[in-house]
């Protein structure tokens, strides 16, 4: 499945001169408006568009460029204006708008032709792809964005618009804003009079599902292309939700509805008061309460205060934080999330692929969506840390009031939390915003001694990474014998800081960071080797099975092959080919018949793998083999050893597509030749040299209650 993200404003797509107006520029805060009014038809089965709009142009001016798709043919319908030819790239050309004083700001353009694009697999690396569109017009469905050239774009403006879309009999069009009748009209009309950084027009032969916002609220919408009432009620269902809970934790929603509109092909996209999502997507089942409420809190960031993209995307950070990381923190699950961001950032981000915040403009990757999503989303939680709860989400409404509509940045972040706390953040902000790197912490000069009044635990905390300490907040968790555990907070503003803990009773057991508060480097212990580690390396090797059957060795061989195409590091082997299991590097090894499956069984503390009588216990318990396709990963001395076993030579294609999407899991196993996972989990971490035990013994401890923040607002 590929990640949810909003797509980035398209102002301009052409860097050669002298199209100059083409290149790609950010938004000032203060953006000129251009006014729409259109009167759209559509045939999609001739892949054609024809329109006529009526510009209301930012006055002052005596020519603007535009940018259109070629081959529309523009010419000017009214108003005292003239249309030069700038010159064209691909599939967009650029055009001078010359106005006279008389034409005064207003001019209608009439234009029409095809627009009609396939779509394009963009790699992620090790068999990742995802698909994106230039635009299209085509039987199955019209997805046009300003990219797409569809509208006259006046590059470095914002939109509002007037829309009337003629379609064929049993289609519907969708946009942003109030829709989709108007009295009089029999196609579908869309208007939106908040200013906008693009204009999206998506048409199908769609059903609609609608309910109504409360006391005037916005409207919930689900355009299906396949009916299922089910289906869209439990969408209903959830945007009201979504709605609700960021209208009273942020501020309120902008627009007149928010939509899930399903889309013709896989995708996971956010656009203003919609997001088009793929038709598996959208019927799987986790989707709904982890990546939906993302997609509908866009539309407070990104849609709603938009993103100075010079300054860093800070946009995808805070809707992770705020939507993917709230929803696990309300389930008591916040601490494996953010455990599980700093897995990412090991796995994926080496030191030459590591880049600054404010160098983030979109994800193109695993390494740039462990920092830009990741990274970004730690930053805000440990700025959430050093404010307290209820400081923290008066800086969130502060900037969401203060930028609504706007173009913003981590300077305006900073404003708000500053202006609400009355703090300094400068340093906190500079620090994390424009260096690389991360945290490596260490715990040091811990001891214990009796008080008056119970015991007094005691310790150093110290920054040991090479570069220059970063401003954090830190706890440190203390369960006493007897009692209730504390936790208390440290401000590390330097390489070192000390705390001081007094207790009732004996210490029992003391954590630096147990819950992973901080952006910081993992511990050997705080996590265990996933599919990630092998995914994430630069290098490595593929072992398959000489001694498979040839229709097994195929697919192995296929599977190898996709996960190894631009990636030069990494090649591919028979295991008949190497004396002995190579120690230097992350290795896979590919099925039962492998002749180094039983060293890769060896000695392992989490399974029991018997490659001849192809049996697999877990946690004590049997995974059935029979049929399934099995992946394992463990550690040896240091190195990433993967191991995948197909039940049915039919699920490789399958489990090549599917696997790099798992990169959090240690174990997994599917069946069928889809294949379909059935069973997934994560190794157990132990301690680490962050953990200090008192004594001898070493019961399980449950963590410290906290509050997450939708308790906390409340």
């Amino acid at each position: 499945m590929h990640h949810f993200l909003k797509p980035a404003p398209v102002l301009a797509l052409i860097a050669a001169l002298p199209l100059a107006l083409f290149m790609p520029r950010a938004l000032p805060a203060e953006t000129p408006v251009v006014g729409h009014r259109m009167e759209v038809r559509l045939d999609p089965a001739a892949g054609e568009i024809t329109v006529v709009d009526q510009l209301t142009l930012p006055p002052g001016r005596d020519s603007v460029d535009l940018v259109l798709h070629t081959g529309l043919a523009p010419r000017v319908l009214s108003g005292d204006a003239t249309l030069e030819p700038l010159g064209r790239d691909e599939h967009l050309e650029a055009l001078r708008l010359h106005l006279s004083p008389a034409a005064k700001g207003a001019v209608t353009l009439a234009y029409g032709g095809q627009i009609r694009h396939g779509l394009t697999a963009v790699p992620e690396g090790m068999g990742r792809e995802r698909q994106e569109s230039t635009g299209t017009i085509a039987p199955d469905g019209v997805f046009l964005d300003g990219g797409s050239g569809w509208y006259p774009r006046v590059p470095g403006t914002l939109q509002r618009f007037d829309l009337r879309v003629t379609l064929p009999p049993g289609w519907q069009a969708l946009s942003q804003g109030a829709g989709p009748e108007r009295a009089g009209f029999a196609g579908s009309a869309w208007t939106e009079t908040q200013p906008q950084d693009d204009i999206y027009l998506i048409a199908a032969p769609f059903t609609l599902y609608r309910e109504p916002g409360n006391q005037g609220g916005a409207e919930a919408q689900v355009w299906l292309r396949t009916p299922d009432e089910p289906l869209a009620t439990s969408y209903l269902a959830a945007t009201r939700e979504y709605l609700d809970l960021y209208s009273r934790l942020i501020g309120p929603y902008a627009y007149a509805k928010f939509a899930l509109v399903e889309n013709s092909w896989e995708s996971g996209l956010g656009m203003p008061s919609f997001t088009l999502l793929g038709p598996r997507v959208i019927r799987m089942p986790f989707i709904i309460g982890s990546s939906y409420p993302h997609e509908v809190l866009h539309n407070w960031w990104g849609n709603g205060v938009y993103v100075e993209q010079r300054t860093g995307n800070w946009s995808e950070g805070l809707t992770a934080y705020l939507a993917d990381h709230l929803m696990k923190e309300r389930d008591g699950q916040g601490a494996a999330y953010r455990r599980d961001s700093l897995q990412a950032y090991a796995d994926y981000v080496s030191t030459d692929q590591d880049f600054a915040l404010t160098a983030f403009r979109g994800r193109h990757g695993e390494a740039s969506q462990a920092i830009g999503y990741g990274k970004a989303a730690m930053f805000f939680h440990n700025l959430r840390l050093q404010l307290g709860d209820a400081q923290f989400i008066e800086g969130l409404q502060r900037f969401y009031a203060d930028n609504r509509f706007r173009a913003a940045g981590y300077a305006d972040l900073r404003r708000a939390f500053e202006a609400v706390s009355g703090r300094d953040l400068k340093d906190y902000f500079t620090a994390w915003t424009t260096r690389t790197g991360a945290v490596r912490l260490a715990l040091t000069e811990v001891k214990t001694e009796p008080t008056k009044t119970g015991y007094r635990v005691s310790g150093r905390i110290m920054q040991t990474q090479r570069e220059a300490p970063f401003p954090l907040v830190v706890p440190v968790v203390v369960h006493p014998v007897a009692g209730a555990p504390q936790r208390v907070m440290v401000n590390l503003d330097g390489r070192e800081g000390r705390f001081a803990i007094d207790l009732p009773a004996a210490p029992l057991r003391l954590a630096l960071d147990p819950e992973f508060d901080g952006f910081r480097t993992l511990e050997p212990g705080e996590a265990a080797v996933s599919l990630g580690a092998l995914f994430g390396a630069a290098q490595g090797l593929i072992l398959l099975p000489s001694g498979a059957e040839p229709a097994l060795l195929a697919g192995y061989r296929d599977l190898a092959t996709a996960w190894t195409a631009g990636q030069p590091g990494w090649q591919v082997a028979l295991d008949s080919d190497q004396a002995e299991l190579p120690k230097d590097r992350p290795v896979w090894l590919l099925g039962w018949e492998n002749r180094f499956s039983p060293a890769f069984a060896a000695d392992s503390r989490d399974f029991s793998l018997d490659p001849q009588g192809r049996t697999l216990r877990i946690a004590g318990a049997d995974v059935d083999p029979l049929g399934a396709s099995l992946v394992l990963t463990r550690e040896r001395d240091g190195q990433a050893l993967g191991w995948i076993a197909a039940g049915d030579p039919a699920a490789l294609p399958g489990l090549a597509r599917k696997l790099p999407h798992y990169g959090k899991y240690g174990y997994l196993a599917f069946t069928g030749a889809a294949p379909d996972n059935r069973t997934k989990g994560q190794w157990p971490p132990g301690d680490s040299a962050l953990v200090r035990w008192f004594g001898d013994t070493r019961p399980a401890l449950a963590p410290v209650p906290r509050a997450s923040l939708v308790e906390a607002r409340h």
